[in-house]
């Protein structure tokens, strides 16, 4: 006899509720399994279900919720931002799931949850990826008092990319630039100096938070404004690649170079040809990694000084 009745296999792929558990014959004895974990009140989660990578968790973690809380609830703040894919520091990995709702209705309480009641009447509710969520700029202007300055700027970077390769699916950008500096200019909260200031250095064109940081870094040290992502041809009109950070004046593109080469491979390789591309045309390359960007970070910005003079 096997150790615990099979469940049927859509249960055993998504979260579910008690109550469907029970309208499907499951008895309480079953639901209350050692195989099933318990991520809510009243939701149960097959062990097969729980994805192991970090965005696709965090989403099978909201589904979950999602099961069981009144309609008015909605993600918001670092786990709204995850879900719009925004860049977090490695430190709200682990942060409770953030749920709102709209005044008058009840501060959502949960195990698991930070409860938030907003009066804002800018607020939408949209959909994504199949849960309820806090609209783009609404999202960026709740993470002012929750994160650091740079990273502030990083996401608000994301949030208005277009990327050179869009992924399939998922449209971007996820909102205008004017749009996040109009939201932002109209906030009133505590805090909403620090979000005008931000929003006033977010640009259309990073596509890392490591280059964001890096960008922020040059422009306080006094060096101009660099190209983000822009496009590099030779004499003869072919495309070499898009560069970082470029200079076009200076002929200077700065690089950062994360771990690609450990994790993958292909994208290493093409990274390679492509700076041995700019720099065969007559560009001065610089390049940063991740040690050189945050704990070298001076050296960094005098090698890109140094190139831009010479």
């Amino acid at each position: 006899m096997p150790r615990h009745i099979p469940l049927p296999r859509d249960l055993l792929e998504h979260p579910f509720s008690v109550a469907e558990g029970e309208a499907r014959g499951i008895g309480r004895g079953r639901l209350r399994g050692q195989d099933l974990a318990r991520p809510f009140h009243g939701v149960r989660l097959a062990d097969l279900a729980l994805p192991p990578d970090p965005p696709a968790a965090l989403l099978t973690l909201c589904a979950a919720y999602q099961r069981r809380c009144p309609a008015g609830h909605f993600f918001s703040h670092v786990t709204a931002a995850a879900l719009w894919g925004a860049p977090l520091p490695p430190a709200m990995a682990h942060r409770p799931l953030d749920v709102s709702v709209l005044k008058p209705h009840a501060l959502p309480r949960a195990n698991g949850v930070i409860g938030h009641r907003l009066a804002d009447e800018r607020v939408r509710v949209v959909e994504r990826t199949g849960v309820r969520v806090a609209d783009p700029a609404s999202t960026w202007c709740q993470l002012g008092p929750l994160l650091a300055f740079d990273d502030l700027v990083a996401a608000g970077d994301h949030l208005v990319l277009k990327p050179i390769v869009s992924a399939r699916g998922d449209p971007r950008p996820h909102i205008s630039l004017p749009q996040l500096l109009e939201r932002a200019s109209a906030a009133r909260a505590p805090g909403a100096a620090r979000l005008r200031t931000a929003a006033a250095l977010v640009r259309v064109g990073a596509e890392s938070r490591p280059e964001t940081v890096l960008r922020l870094a040059l422009m306080r040290a006094g060096l101009p404004e660099p190209l983000l992502n822009a496009p590099i041809h030779d004499a003869r009109g072919r495309l070499l690649g898009y560069g970082d950070l470029v200079y076009p004046a200076h002929r200077v593109i700065v690089e950062y170079n994360g771990g690609q080469h450990r994790t993958d491979e292909a994208q290493f390789e093409k990274d390679v040809t492509r700076v041995e591309d700019f720099r065969a045309d007559g560009w001065t390359v610089v390049e940063v990694r991740k040690g050189g960007l945050f704990r070298q970070r001076a050296g960094t910005v005098e090698r890109v000084r140094w190139a831009l003079g010479a």
